[in-house]
């Protein structure tokens, strides 16, 4: 097949012909599009991708900043490039949130790190997973959160220590090579793909084929913003969310395949992906992929940061035009017309103990909002190599599986979980409650997150214990929405508020009521309800989110789900 690709030396592909002209004959203004001749760098970043690519600042750190410090760090690289390997300089502690969005960067940057760590489907096998833990206990305080990418995220890492962790990782075949920056970011893929009893085609091959062609590949390492993809044959990750999805179909004549969904993001301009209406094989899903990314590449907007996801590029063409460059500049061939996908009765959750196809069984556990530590992922390490193979999974919603287990051994792997602090049979509150990072290490936070999940979560399984039905609830501490808050029944938007009681402006947020993802027969995507107004302190959270509950309790109709209570629920009891 033949495809268009970037030079090595990063430089930008030979300009195309410019698509129309303005009226009085010139070229109307570009929106940094590389396929129209718009090839200049217009913003800070494009500028120090052209001068530098991103990906050779891993020598420096090697030879340069490991040897001479935090000090010694090139300001382009610490606060650019170095994105590209996963890290990312932490919060300075004590910076209180009213301060984030007026402080300069060196004010804001700690002298740690962030370091993210990519498992592409979330897979780990005990060797991994054993030196992510021991690498968290020696260069990062413990810490070891569980991300809603699948991914691990230490903190408090130092430079000096970079290159050993690297190299640890790497000789149990883990990376951070793109975890962060303009790239092709962590696979999002089923964690229980190749063992699911209702899987019909397990993907892993595809993820692991895109891994070993293009992540570090320099003709990808310079995309307009980041990229995330999703490939599962089950719908268990959130693929409207991502701005290229493949799930499971099957085509009346060609057999099991994949659906290709393209154009989803959320953050202050929430998308949902769209579905192409295309059929791909699996083993045309690494080309399909690579095609959308060039696509991403060359025709995406470079003009404005804030319009350089591909969900502009889609909302704009349209999807029949974004199928059309892709079949004919890209693939060179056309994609065969394909059925939507069918969803389960229920969404898929695998928090608990589940049968595997071939008669094992894993066991799901949730920590609270992803909070886990080096010394808790030793000891799963320890009860997975005891309870089944060693294999284990992260999810897309922060909770960590077991896989291979005797049916016998689940109850004694279940309380060894228990021991350790994760909870295979969780309340609802903490089974559907996720959270980001929050103000405690990041820079663009303005309330803390990790903590008050946990809070909540406490008050709400004293409050409303019996709660029988599902209620997500998802923290964020800015607008950004790394945990999905638009598609939460319950989205906290990390804002300042004023405190009635004092006058003073205090951490709290902004609420969204009843958004969800597709995610089974019947759902309906989307953003939610908005009511003007709509805030609470953080202190005041707890008791808000009771009060609605018991709202929706006592005013749903029979199996009425809380997204669809909230569209017809009175404003005065949602608030």
């Amino acid at each position: 097949m033949t495809v268009n690709t970037v030079p090595a030396d990063n430089a930008t592909p030979a300009p195309r012909p410019a698509r129309g002209r303005g009226a009085a004959g010139g070229r109307p203004r570009g929106e940094g599009q590389w396929a129209l001749g718009h090839r200049e760098p217009l913003n800070p970043n494009e500028r120090s991708k052209k001068d530098d690519n991103p990906l050779n600042v891993r020598a420096r750190i090697e030879n340069i900043y490991a040897r001479g410090g935090f000090d010694s760090i090139d300001p382009a690289d610490l606060r650019g490039r170095f994105r590209w390997y996963g890290l990312y300089t932490q919060r300075k502690p004590g910076i209180d949130g009213g301060r984030t969005a007026v402080l300069e960067p060196e004010e804001l940057d700690d002298r740690y790190f962030m370091l993210r760590i990519r498992s592409d489907g979330g897979q780990l096998d005990l060797a991994q997973l054993r030196t992510i833990a021991s690498i968290a206990q020696r260069f990062a305080r413990d810490t070891a959160d569980i991300t809603d990418r699948q991914n691990i995220q230490l903190h408090w890492i130092e430079i000096e220590n970079v290159p050993q962790i690297w190299q640890e990782l790497e000789a149990v075949g883990l990376s951070t090579t793109e975890a962060c920056g303009d790239t092709p970011r962590v696979i999002l893929g089923s964690p229980i793909a190749g063992v699911a009893e209702s899987e019909v085609l397990d993907p892993t091959e595809a993820i692991s084929e895109i891994n070993r062609r293009y992540i570090g590949d320099p003709a990808l390492s310079n995309l307009p913003r980041k990229f995330k993809t999703s490939i599962s044959w089950l719908a268990d990750t959130p693929y409207e969310a991502n701005d290229i999805s493949f799930v499971g179909v099957i085509h009346p004549e060609h057999g099991p395949g994949f659906d290709l969904w393209v154009g989803g993001g959320l953050s202050t301009n929430p998308m949902l992906a769209q579905r192409l209406g295309v059929w791909v094989p699996l083993h045309e899903v690494a080309d399909v992929w690579l095609g959308v990314a060039q696509v991403f590449r060359d025709y995406g907007y470079r003009r404005l940061r804030t319009r350089a996801r591909l969900k502009f590029l889609v909302a704009d063409w349209g999807v029949a035009k974004f199928r059309e460059v892709l079949e004919t500049e890209y693939l060179k061939r056309p994609l065969i017309d394909g059925p939507s996908p069918e969803l389960p009765e229920k969404p898929i959750d695998h928090v608990g103990v589940h049968k595997q196809w071939d008669g094992k069984f894993f066991v799901g556990a949730a920590p609270v909002a992803g909070r886990s530590s080096g010394t808790q992922l030793a000891k799963v390490a320890d009860l997975a190599e005891e309870h089944g193979s060693g294999r284990v999974r992260l999810t897309p919603y922060q909770k960590i599986l077991v896989l291979d287990v005797d049916e016998e051994r689940t109850e004694s792997l279940v309380q060894g979980l228990q021991a350790v602090g994760l909870e295979p049979r969780p309340s609802g509150w903490r089974r559907n409650t996720m959270a980001c990072t929050g103000i405690e290490f990041c820079k663009l936070a303005i309330v803390e997150t990790k903590a008050r999940a946990a809070e909540l979560v406490e008050h709400l399984e004293k409050k409303v214990a019996e709660l029988d039905a599902d209620i997500s609830i998802h923290l964020n501490g800015c607008p950004n929405a790394c945990a999905r808050t638009q598609v939460a029944d319950i989205g906290l938007k990390g804002m300042l508020v004023r405190d009635d009681s004092t006058g003073e402006m205090v951490e709290g947020f902004q609420i969204h009521l009843g958004g969800g993802l597709g995610m089974a027969a019947g759902q309906t995507a989307g953003f939610g309800r908005k009511l003007r107004g709509l805030k609470t302190t953080a202190a005041e959270l707890p008791a808000y989110v009771e009060r609605v509950t018991h709202h929706y309790l006592a005013g749903r109709e029979s199996g009425e789900s809380f997204a669809r209570w909230v569209m017809r629920a009175p404003e005065e009891e949602l608030r």
